[in-house]
């Protein structure tokens, strides 16, 4: 049983590994420039606009990353982005698309695409941390249908989010964890590495500084707090069940020898 108070956080991203940076999907008709709602964060000179900004590539070497952020915090929203991921020998390079508030006991909600051998396919996992504890991994092979969920259940103790997050954007070096656990190696000879973005328009709950109350972006005047977005269709949820059973290929809740004492939404 959910709360009554439900903050909802819905991302979509659309991503390919090659050719043109997929497009469709809702939200992304109008082309907002980059400098609208984002601001880079980190690695500067590895940043290139294009498009007249209506693009960003991210660009990774041995010396840095990058990263952009919104310029805003929100405590509720719809939120998407269009990715070209790193293509060919990609392993141990992260792309991620996420939400994080900023603080030692943060709330986050990460889609971080694990790059791979060339040939071999990328892995979509996902994390959520709630009030700075994470470890809430589950790892897909995913086409377009919903993969994710994460109720906000303060019944059992799970109240989520608490915190306005900001929407980041990163490519970074995850080789000692990404590919294989971290067995197979960033190859250097293969960089630097390029990530594409393209949909930077932003349909949320701003809240003006961090810390504030977010109990406004709960308001139905968001149509993403509507009755309709509190679960999933059947249909969605029929396909959210057969992904699960078919694509997934781990989840925190299953792994009893890492989590020795389980999160709580997973004894419900």
């Amino acid at each position: 049983m959910m709360s009554s108070l439900i903050f909802v956080f819905l991302l979509i991203i659309l991503f390919a590994t090659d050719g043109a940076v997929a497009g469709g999907g809702e939200g992304g008709s109008r082309k907002v420039s980059f400098d609208e709602n984002y601001k880079v964060i980190w690695g500067d000179n590895h940043v290139v606009s294009l498009n007249q900004g209506t693009e960003l590539q991210l660009t990774m070497d041995n010396s840095s990353g990058s990263g952009f952020g919104s310029k805003m915090n929100y405590g509720s929203g719809f939120f998407h982005i269009r990715i070209k991921i790193p293509g060919n020998d990609s392993a141990g390079v992260v792309t991620a698309y996420y939400m994080t508030s900023q603080g030692e006991r943060h709330d986050e909600l990460d889609f971080e695409f694990l790059g791979n051998k060339e040939g071999k396919p990328y892995i979509l996992q996902t994390n959520v941390f709630a009030d700075g504890e994470g470890n809430r991994e589950q790892r897909f092979f995913v086409d377009n249908i919903p993969i994710r969920v994460f109720k906000n259940m303060s019944n059992v103790g799970v109240s989520y989010p608490t915190k306005p997050m900001q929407v980041q954007a990163t490519l970074w070096d995850g080789d000692s964890w990404a590919t294989d656990g971290g067995k197979t190696k960033t190859n250097w000879s293969n960089s630097p590495f390029k990530a594409n973005f393209q949909g930077f328009d932003v349909k949320g709950c701003e809240v003006l500084q961090e810390g504030s109350d977010i109990q406004n972006c709960a308001s139905h005047k968001y149509h993403w707090n509507t009755p309709r977005f509190w679960q999933l269709d059947p249909v969605r949820e029929r396909q959210y069940q057969i992904v699960k059973r078919r694509y997934m290929i781990y989840d925190y809740c299953a792994d009893r020898e890492r989590n020795s004492t389980s999160h709580l939404e997973c004894q419900k």
